[in-house]
């Protein structure tokens, strides 16, 4: 019987992260839980993970801190043994015209969104190459690539993270470690959710498929991504978007 493999996920308390971390615990993984914002959402992938007979562990860490992504990092280590994969999917947003944007809301999203996928990746990096193999995967956004008014600063971050992603590819290729990102577009969640159907209609228009995308479809792009059929694919940003961006 193989040995399972671990991934370490930001931001997987709810979402997208939380249907990442369960798909990859169907694929056989045991999951390192990394999230910040809400303890009773991490709780609930938790509740989740164990449903499926993943082994699970779930740790508390705000991915902007350097400091404590290595203290983290070192703890899955302890308990897991390894790092197999890692999904840095952890973000916000702060949106508003470039005009009317606070230092402070450029600052949160860069840090938290950009700086994030750089500490994880920098403190996971090591125990990767020492294994000779590894899987990176960073969620970026269709906005990353082609702007979007009232978003400079998320837009920035997750640009950067496509920079970053073909960077730390070229870096680690020569070990066995892929980099990849995906980019996503408009995605059902709550938040769109609450859109009016004028809303809604409005933004149908922009994708070919004609629909919303489900976090399932971004989760389905990371398990290939980091699965063994995609060995050879690395400093790729996948678009999951309908179209929206072509």
């Amino acid at each position: 019987m193989a040995e399972k493999r671990v991934a370490l996920v930001t931001g997987a308390g709810r979402g997208i992260g939380a249907c990442i971390a369960n798909t990859l615990a169907a694929d056989g993984c045991d999951i390192a839980v990394v999230d910040y914002s809400d303890v009773s959402a991490a709780e609930e992938t938790m509740r989740q993970l164990a449903e499926q007979g993943a082994s699970a562990r779930y740790y508390r860490c705000d991915v902007s801190d350097f400091s404590a992504v290595k203290a983290v990092t070192d703890a899955v280590v302890k308990d897991f043994g390894k790092i197999d994969i890692l999904v840095n999917n952890a973000g916000v947003t702060a949106d508003g015209l470039l005009l009317r944007m606070s230092e402070a809301e450029w600052d949160r999203v860069l840090s938290i969104n950009l700086k994030g996928c750089f500490n994880l990746i920098k403190h996971v990096a090591p125990h990767m190459l020492r294994k000779r193999s590894g899987r990176i995967v960073s969620i970026s956004s269709v906005v990353g690539l082609m702007g979007n008014a009232g978003q400079a600063n998320y837009a920035a971050s997750k640009a950067g993270i496509v920079g970053l992603t073909k960077s730390v590819a070229k870096e680690l290729g020569s070990r066995n470690i892929t980099a990849n990102a995906v980019a996503p577009g408009f995605i059902r969640t709550a938040m769109t959710d609450a859109l009016s159907e004028e809303q809604k209609q409005a933004m149908y228009k922009l994708i070919p498929l004609g629909s919303l995308g489900e976090v399932q479809d971004i989760a389905n792009a990371v398990k290939f991504l980091v699965s063994e059929e995609a060995r050879y694919i690395t400093g790729v940003v996948l678009k999951v978007d309908g179209g929206m961006y072509i």
